[in-house]
């Protein structure tokens, strides 16, 4: 089979992991016999700074002719520091979503026999967790009415749901069920919001049509709690946006890193794969970045994507063979308290040569690029 996919590497250890997983990819079609045509595109902050667009024409045309998507991370310190910027690299990553209708990100969480005891809860609460987010992406605060009045001094977003962006997530809610469990739990907070309220409303009406699938109803936040008391309880989750973006990040720390987890965003008819981390342009170039969510996303195109699900299984087997082997990348490798202070003290450092980076760049005292530290 030959197979097309667009490689968006993006920004900061985006590139760095999906340079590893394009090694296992082609690994992988090499031994089953397929052929891989790569097609490499910007977004993100290396797009911004080079068509001054986080999410060019161009781009969205190299998408739109592939068979799919793999997709690295995107973020810089430049614009997370600078509140007035009028382009930032995640309005790429929104928009790409919303062009392609990317409706539904899929968020995997399991845990790996052979790193139960990295993860920072206890082996008895997470061991066999084998979970799924179904977040609700192209609707929501996120892409609802914005903006300020009373001279910028009140600020609104608006979460704003129709009931025809509820049913097609809760469609792929109660199919993805029906492969596993039969178990749906539907996450919201309909004590209180009105959005929470149609969600719950509109899936409910939809429980007839899938008599077989035990559905349940949780408020986000004791969804938030029984992540990281009982998470081996739940199988199959729907959300919105937002609920979705926070509990997904809580969910992925259960496996031990969230080097670890992969993902798809998936609509009618494209389908995108990234890891659920972000850029830590802080880590660029060190040298250190756990690339196994990249791979493990790369698994999921085989099987989502392509429907070859040996190939996926192929690159499953052979993570969980080089983990229980203990080769770890340092998110994994030191003891979980020390390692946890070790990225900590080495985050803090590294912000602090970039915040010199750019101060003595402003300052016009040296070029960044004559710094210690490299983009």
């Amino acid at each position: 089979m030959h197979l097309k996919v667009a490689l968006l590497a993006g920004d900061g250890i985006g590139t760095e992991v999906i340079e590893q997983a394009v090694k296992v990819a082609d690994a992988i079609a090499n031994k089953f016999e397929h052929s891989i045509e790569w097609m490499p595109a910007l977004t993100g902050a290396a797009a911004i700074e080079a068509v001054g667009d986080p999410y060019p024409d161009a781009t969205h045309e190299v998408c739109l002719a592939a068979d799919a998507v793999l997709f690295g991370a995107i973020g810089h310190p430049r614009f997370d520091n600078d509140p007035s910027a009028k382009v930032r690299p995640e309005q790429g990553l929104l928009k790409m979503r919303k062009k392609l209708g990317l409706f539904a990100n899929v968020r995997p969480t399991f845990t790996f026999p052979s790193l139960l005891d990295k993860s920072p809860l206890k082996k008895e609460r997470i061991e066999g967790t084998d979970l799924v987010f179904l977040r609700e992406l192209t609707g929501g605060i996120y892409f609802g009415e914005r903006g300020r009045k009373d001279d910028g001094n009140t600020a609104f977003d608006t979460c704003t749901y129709t009931r025809e962006e509820i049913k097609r997530l809760a469609v792929k809610g109660f199919e993805l069920a029906m492969t596993r469990s039969k178990k749906l739990c539907c996450v919201d907070k309909a004590n209180v919001l009105e959005s929470s309220r149609l969600w719950r409303e509109t899936v409910q009406e939809m429980e007839k049509d899938y008599p077989e699938v035990e559905v349940s109803y949780e408020f986000v936040d004791a969804v938030a709690m029984r992540l990281v008391q009982w998470p081996n309880s739940y199988d199959v989750l729907i959300t919105e946006n937002l609920f979705g973006d926070i509990l997904t990040d809580e969910a992925s720390v259960i496996s031990g890193s969230m080097g670890l987890m992969p993902s798809a965003s998936v609509g009618t008819e494209n389908a995108l794969y990234e890891p659920i981390h972000g850029s830590f342009p802080q880590a660029a170039g060190l040298g250190i970045a756990n690339p196994l969510a990249t791979v493990l996303s790369a698994a999921m195109l085989f099987e989502m994507s392509f429907g070859l699900t040996e190939e996926g299984a192929a690159i499953r087997k052979a993570v969980d063979q080089s983990l229980a082997e203990g080769k770890f990348t340092e998110d994994l490798a030191a003891p979980l308290a020390t390692c946890a202070f070790w990225q900590f003290s080495q985050f803090v450092f590294i912000e602090a040569l970039y915040f010199l980076k750019y101060r003595l760049f402003f300052i016009g005292v040296r070029k960044p690029n004559s710094l210690l530290l490299q983009k």
